[in-house]
């Protein structure tokens, strides 16, 4: 079966149905990992797929997992999915655009009355974004064995809340074991989240793989003192340190090539206006396509922080607390991506992915590749990230077309 197309109407009711959850004044969404909101949106997907007559399944690091039957149930699925949490400020097609994609290929599969060789389904992971619990992926990367469970079920948010608590509360700590059994092949449809496709007038992207990242958490230690009686030679301000790494920050990722460098939280104490900063907590994302030179930049960074530090008299504590390499995605998924862009006449382009997504880590354990769709002037992780629905309907039928090459092609 060739150029199968999805109801792009029915998925973009269905994106926007699920904007509401969470929905904030700029158009966008705040879903956090594993509060009360993820867990309203989490319950409508399970609904809509036990409704489209699926088996739902969910595992320890409450991935969900919504499965359609195919011809023959011995045969490892083909996956799709993607995330349904969200950035605190952030879009509403980011993430749940990839999971809502892959419900309707299952619905659009029923309405053709097409049974596939091999099953499909559909995952949304958990903690995709990190934003309330590092590090991102965490769950897709359980699954795919970087992590290990009881590491993953005990990272901890900004107030000690444990991931294994909040999966208990919100009713998704699933008894299903975390990875350990045979996919066929995974699929993760996103918007871009960058301006290239739009630049270029592609409507997809065939994704060949993605950048590296690294993640550092960073501590100052001056010391507190009047603002006001503190000669500006006598002082340990933790806040002038940790601004002139800022500063150093930019530079590194202006003088590297292909580099990106963020610093994106920060924590000042005792933050108060008449008091010298003696304590500052930052974090720094390292990202770049080559593994060499994206470990250079760490080192390099660190000795400047050690030297700012130590001309500042203050104290530094410097932390690498996640590494996802550089990947490559399987030939024989990209090529399926391809050829179904191309029978379906849209325009395409190979694209690298400057962003993480759970199929990094799904891609160790199977084989895999990704579908991009241009989002307007490349925004994301904003409350007014936009996508058309034209984009979101044709990425959707790649994503059918792909899944049901390899669902029956699969032996």
């Amino acid at each position: 079966m060739q150029n199968i197309r999805v109801n792009g109407q029915r998925l973009w009711d269905s994106l926007m149905e699920m904007a509401q959850i969470g929905a904030t004044e700029k158009g966008g969404v705040c879903r956090l990992a594993l509060t009360d909101l993820d867990k309203q949106a989490r319950d409508l997907f399970v609904r809509w797929c036990e409704d489209a007559g699926c088996t739902v399944g969910v595992d320890k690091m409450g991935n969900i997992f919504a499965r359609r039957p195919g011809k023959d149930e011995s045969r490892p699925p083909v996956m799709t999915g993607s995330h349904i949490d969200s950035q605190p400020t952030g879009g509403k097609f980011d993430g749940i655009y990839g999971v809502l994609a892959g419900l309707e290929v299952i619905r659009t599969l029923n309405d053709l009355d097409y049974e596939t060789n091999a099953p499909i389904e559909v995952s949304a992971w958990t903690n995709e974004e990190g934003s309330r619990f590092a590090p991102a992926m965490v769950a897709s990367g359980v699954f795919g064995g970087e992590f290990e469970l009881d590491y993953a079920l005990a990272c901890k948010d900004r107030d000690g809340k444990t991931i294994a608590e909040e999966l208990e509360r919100i009713g998704y700590a699933g008894d299903m074991e975390c990875g350990g059994r045979d996919v066929g092949a995974f699929f993760e449809t996103h918007i871009e989240q960058g301006p290239i496709l739009e630049a270029d007038g592609k409507t997809i992207g065939v994704v060949q793989g993605v950048q590296g990242i690294r993640w550092y958490e960073v501590e100052v230690t001056g010391m507190e003192s009047h603002a006001g009686t503190t000669p500006m030679d006598r002082r340990k301000d933790a806040l002038v340190a940790a601004s002139m790494m800022v500063v150093e920050a930019n530079r590194l990722g202006e003088t590297t090539s292909d580099a990106r460098t963020t610093i994106g939280m920060m924590e000042v104490s005792p933050n108060s206006r008449n008091v010298i900063p003696g304590h500052v907590f930052l974090t720094l994302d390292l990202r770049h396509p080559d593994a060499d030179t994206l470990a250079t930049m760490g080192t390099s960074f660190k000795s400047v922080c050690e030297g700012i530090a130590s001309d500042r008299g203050c104290d530094l504590k410097f932390e690498e607390i996640w590494y996802s390499a550089p990947v490559k995605f399987d030939a024989t998924c990209i090529g399926a991506v391809q050829s179904s862009a191309d029978s379906l006449a849209l325009d395409n382009r190979p694209i690298t992915s400057g962003a993480g997504h759970d199929a990094v880590y799904v891609s160790r354990v199977a084989p895999a590749a990704m579908i991009f769709i241009p989002c307007k002037d490349g925004i994301s992780h904003n409350e007014i990230e936009d996508a058309t629905q034209e984009h979101l309907t044709a990425g959707c039928d790649v994503l059918l077309n792909a899944m049901v090459a390899r669902a029956d092609a699969l032996g």
